[in-house]
């Protein structure tokens, strides 16, 4: 790599994690407010009525048990928002002209976008743990695999997000996508239930098909140490999804699929 490619890409990485920084009101303030919220409805009061969770020979109190999903939940979509804007943004104020005519390599490029991203998640997502640390008492049982998932669903969801940042021809686009199916599927894959308590049948079938189930027991296995799914296994499928998402934003990129008119 030459030393033209690694400032280019430094260059690039700090613009857009600078971006976000300066706007801490739009950036962390959000989350803030919304996580202290659900720990206040979903794991006070309604988890004094649910009372504890068993999975995996493990007995927690229910504020505990949704923890590691809101986590995932804070991270995944500041990871996808914040690429998804930064290269909607850019397409529609004609600035990512700049970058694209750089001497920098598309893969460098890439790179930045995503990795800029998965920071601002991995910030957020520990955000949220500080904010449920407030709300109880949560240790950290195998730490290689908190970072290991936290690293990797990052990284995935700010690849999704370039996909979508190209994709979109519109605000309402950007949006859409956070909000109908990034969230969604958040919702349906076992954050505020497990899902060996779903019965038998179709629904319990698709629920195993949503990759949220998986992001979050890694999760909810770095935090407890317990979790419903393999995650070894897990932790490498979603390492190839990561690896597969970002050879496809650079491919889209060199295409030029959504840069150019």
């Amino acid at each position: 790599m030459s030393n033209g490619s690694v400032t280019g890409f430094a260059t690039l990485t700090r613009r857009e994690i600078l971006r976000f920084l300066r706007r801490p009101r739009n950036t962390f303030v959000p989350p803030f407010v919304t996580n202290v919220l659900y720990f206040a409805v979903f794991g006070v009061v309604l988890g004094e009525r649910v009372g504890t969770m068993k999975f995996d020979g493990l007995t927690v109190d229910y504020i505990t048990f949704i923890l590691p999903g809101l986590v995932v939940l804070g991270a995944i979509s500041n990871a996808f928002e914040n690429s998804s804007f930064s290269i909607f943004h850019g397409r529609w104020n004609r600035y990512i002209e700049e970058a694209l005519t750089s001497p920098m390599s598309y893969s460098r490029m890439v790179a930045a976008y995503i990795v800029s991203g998965a920071v601002r998640g991995l910030l957020v997502g520990a955000l949220i743990a500080v904010i449920g640390a407030f709300f109880t008492s949560v240790g950290v049982a195998k730490p290689f695999y908190l970072l290991a998932f936290a690293f990797v669903i990052t990284l995935l969801f700010s690849s999704v997000g370039v996909v979508g940042g190209l994709w979109a021809d519109d605000w309402d686009n950007l949006t859409m996508m956070n909000q109908f199916l990034v969230r969604p599927l958040v919702f349906f894959g076992g954050v505020f239930y497990t899902v060996n308590s779903l019965p038998p049948g179709i629904f319990r079938d698709v629920t195993l098909l949503n990759p949220m189930v998986y992001m979050v027991n890694g999760i909810r296995y770095g935090f407890l140490g317990a979790s419903e799914v393999n995650p070894n296994l897990s932790l490498a499928v979603l390492s190839g999804l990561t690896v597969v998402f970002m050879l496809v934003d650079a491919y889209l990129f060199r295409r030029g699929y959504g840069l150019t008119d």
